[in-house]
């Protein structure tokens, strides 16, 4: 819940050096603004910069105050959705069934989502990382074909991490992500845990950007606060290159 209109505008304009420079080095960038904003930045910035949303209902229309649904994303052409982000997890109570429904919609509608995974620091602390992690993945991916697995990108997020300034060390991010990659591909076969993308988030700054997407299962970072500012977020890609 960051940046007015106005400064979200300012963002996508300034930004447009940094996408042309990710094109060149093969590199994917997005930023996923308020539902107020995603117009003005679809509008404004960069046609390569990726602009998701943070989040879509599952039902197409209907009385469900205060949700938006995936038309009215197409219609502003948006392709990307972050489903299950640790944030909506733990304040809006939102369940990896749910999700499920979300990424099955998204799907269908030959959009992206982004399906965030990922455990609290009790669950950390008390060596329940791998068995939430999995319970997420198994759930949120139910019913869906290996075709369809692959179009998934997923971030692993320890909520324990979020806003906090702590970030998980590289070994765990790696142990982690290959984790994912090994259940992904129990539940769709190798082939597509080699194709999904797997993203870290988590306390990502420009000073350990690189470190974590040196990792071997790590394709990607979904980064928070330090994508805020223009500078930062261009250190980010400084940093990555």
């Amino acid at each position: 819940m960051n940046k007015l209109i106005s400064e979200a505008r300012e963002f996508a304009l300034s930004s447009s050096d940094i996408v042309e420079k990710a094109v060149r080095h093969h590199i994917d960038i997005g930023v996923a603004p308020t539902y107020l904003s995603l117009q003005t930045v679809k509008q404004s910035a960069h046609p390569s910069m990726i602009v998701a949303a943070q989040n879509v209902h599952f039902k197409e229309n209907g009385a469900y105050t205060g949700e938006v649904s995936i038309p009215m994303l197409k219609e502003l052409n948006i392709g990307w959705v972050i489903i299950g982000h640790s944030e909506r997890r733990t304040y809006d109570n939102e369940t990896s069934e749910k999700c499920n429904l979300k990424i099955k919609a998204l799907l269908a509608n030959n959009m992206v989502p982004v399906y965030c995974v990922g455990e609290t620091l009790e669950q950390f602390e008390n060596g329940l990382t791998k068995t939430v992690v999995r319970d997420q993945i198994v759930k949120g991916l139910e019913g869906i074909s290996a075709s369809d697995v692959k179009k998934i990108v997923i971030a692993y997020e320890p909520v324990w991490s979020i806003g906090t300034g702590k970030n998980a060390s590289t070994e765990i991010a790696e142990d982690v992500c290959h984790f994912i990659r090994e259940v992904v591909s129990e539940l769709a076969g190798k082939e597509a845990s080699e194709q999904t993308r797997i993203l870290y988030g988590g306390s990502v700054k420009p000073e350990n950007i690189k470190a974590y997407l040196s990792l071997e299962d790590v394709d990607g970072a979904l980064v928070g606060g330090a994508s805020l500012k223009i500078e930062s977020y261009q250190l980010l890609l400084d940093n990555i290159i």
